[in-house]
């Protein structure tokens, strides 16, 4: 009975695999967790919980080195962490593809550009590059100035000097800056608790975080059976009929307008603010405009990457400011010699610009509790990795978080410090792909300049209302393809008035 099993499941596995595919995995030399047949190494992780993944797989790379695999099941997985494979993969103009993780983001996002590939995605980057102009973005600062000003309000009842949750009250104030900057629609989360929108996101976020947990959930088939399916259908049915009336809605408003495309206007951006879902509209791929499902598209994943990875970074940046006061009084004085110190004084793209010890703290914020901590990609082809050949199918993961904290790549790295952005002083990394927040080569954040500004300008905003005076306790980090503290994350503040 047990060998009948063993042989239907083995002939399973030869049908889908092949014979020369599991031979090339099996053969190929780099260090890892003992594996069984047909489960894998997976037994390594078995009873883990998701506090613990990230220690986990730092205590692997201690163990195996800067490359080792884990098998999952049949499939083959490696675990990088040094500067010399993550060039190999991430400047590769043929490697963009994203790993099988990414497709649990399917049904909300469809084919974006997080997770189209090839042609369509060499498309997708070049039809939304004009979205990222600098004089676009220099329109979204008063949405950035004026969002961050409701955050200040919401904060004061809370400015007592005893420990508080920010993270909830900053991710609805990102929600609102990229709802805004991407539709030109006010969804008001800050202020409408009871936003429809607001709740499916919300619930959406947390169904996507249990399929990380769940680990049957993986599964598609079982996931399909169960009451979180149809909870996801019916949320995700909020967010695509949200955003598909808000296109139709602009899409008549630009038909009636006559306005012209964008193609060769010098002066892009430059009459009316536009929120990214215009560029979208006034767009064309080989000289045909996008369909309304195109641009959905886009925009919901404009909304996830935005909001998500925004509120990772204000909230780590505000909590390394409460440990360190004497770096957040070198914060303060520099915001207040650049704006003034009138609370009601708006912030401008110049003001921004001239930040610069600011962007540096937020630097090293991003180098310690990078906002995607780990990326992965899928191989579509043989790659010669640390000398060897990979065979295609392979999933290759980087983690961003262990080399941002790797003391060859850089002194005493769980140490805050600035300083080692300062551009007058000589990087420590020996190459350029050992500091990657934003990740590298072609695939990098196109949104980078945009989170760099709004980062810059709601930590402003804070810091220029409150002094931190305490930081909670280190929060338990978990991975969801983002960077999230378990329970929330603790500081103390007092109005600096």
């Amino acid at each position: 009975m047990v060998w009948g099993f063993v042989i239907v499941i083995l002939l399973v596995l030869l049908i889908n695999y092949g014979i020369k595919d599991l031979i090339s995995k099996h053969s190929v030399k780099i260090p890892g967790p003992r594996k069984l047949p047909f489960i894998g190494s997976m037994q390594v992780f078995n009873n883990r919980k998701p506090e613990d993944v990230l220690n986990f797989v730092y205590s692997l790379n201690l163990r195996y080195g800067k490359l080792f695999c884990v098998w999952i099941g049949t499939r083959l997985s490696l675990f990088c962490t040094n500067t010399r494979d993550s060039e190999t993969v991430l400047s590769s103009q043929k490697l963009i593809r994203k790993s099988e993780l990414y497709k649990f983001l399917v049904p909300w996002l469809g084919n974006g550009l997080l997770l189209s590939t090839d042609q369509k995605w060499f498309n997708k980057r070049k039809i939304l590059t004009p979205a990222f102009h600098f004089k676009i973005l220099e329109q979204f600062i008063e949405v950035f100035d004026r969002q961050s000003g409701i955050l200040a309000r919401k904060l004061a009842p809370e400015a007592t000097g005893k420990l508080v949750n920010i993270y909830p009250y900053v991710t609805l104030a990102a929600l609102d800056i990229i709802c805004e900057t991407a539709m030109g629609t006010a969804i008001n989360a800050q202020t409408d608790s009871e936003s429809k929108y607001v709740k499916a996101v919300t619930e959406l976020s947390y169904l996507l975080a249990g399929r990380f947990v769940k680990v049957w959930q993986r599964s598609d088939f079982l996931f399909n059976l169960s009451p979180d399916r149809r909870r996801q259908d019916k949320v995700i049915k909020v967010l695509h009929d949200f955003t598909t009336r808000i296109i139709q809605s602009r899409r008549q408003e630009l038909l009636e307008s006559g306005a012209q495309g964008l193609a060769g206007d010098e002066s892009i951006g430059s009459k009316k603010k536009m929120a990214f879902l215009d560029v979208l509209l006034q767009a064309t791929i080989e000289g045909r405009p996008l369909t309304d499902k195109e641009i959905q598209e886009e925009v919901d994943t404009f909304m996830f990457e935005g909001h998500d990875t925004t509120t990772i970074a204000i909230a780590f940046t505000l909590l390394l400011l409460a440990r360190n006061p004497d770096i957040q009084e070198k914060v303060y004085k520099e915001i207040t010699e650049i704006i003034g110190t009138d609370l009601n004084t708006p912030v401008t793209y110049r003001n921004l610009q001239d930040m610069k010890y600011l962007e540096m703290v937020i630097k090293e914020s991003l180098r310690l509790y990078p906002p995607v901590p780990i990326i992965a990609r899928k191989f579509t082809e043989k790659t010669t990795i640390d000398g060897k050949t990979v065979p295609e199918d392979t999933n290759f993961n980087l983690g961003i978080i262990l080399m941002h904290r790797d003391p060859t790549l850089f002194e005493d790295p769980e140490r805050f410090d600035p300083e080692r952005f300062n551009p007058e002083r000589t990087m420590e990394q020996s190459s350029p792909y050992a500091y990657i927040p934003f990740s590298a080569g072609p695939r990098n954040c196109i949104g980078q300049k945009f989170a760099m500004l709004e980062l810059k300008s709601t930590l402003s905003k804070v810091i220029r209302h409150y002094r931190l005076t305490e930081a909670g306790p280190e929060p338990k980090l978990i991975m969801q393809l983002t960077l999230k503290p378990k329970d929330g994350l603790e500081i103390a503040f007092v109005p600096r008035t």
